[in-house]
């Protein structure tokens, strides 16, 4: 079963589109994972220095795969974010 997850970051103030270019980077990388569906960033239109991360992936197992290697990544540059953000896990039923 796919697995969803919804991502709210906080850029550090005036930091927002800073931070969503270094995601777009690393959006691109993930991407490239398998059983990687979905990883984008979306930028607040409200305050820009609110972000969110959608991530989709195949099974818990590509999930669990893609932690692995995301342990191995360099950080996001320090002074571009605030705190480690907060995480909800979906199963993904679409109910559309």
């Amino acid at each position: 079963m796919s697995v969803r997850l919804v991502v709210t970051l906080t850029a550090a103030p005036g930091k927002g589109t800073d931070f969503a270019q270094v995601f777009k980077n690393r959006c691109v990388e993930v991407m490239k994972e398998p059983g990687c569906e979905q990883f984008e960033v979306f930028q607040s239109v409200i305050d820009p220095d609110k972000l969110a991360l959608l991530e989709l992936w195949a099974d818990q197992a590509a999930l669990d795969e893609h932690a692995k290697l995301n342990a191995t990544r360099a950080p996001i540059p320090a002074g571009l974010r605030v705190g480690m953000g907060e995480r909800e896990d979906y199963a993904y039923n679409r109910t559309r």
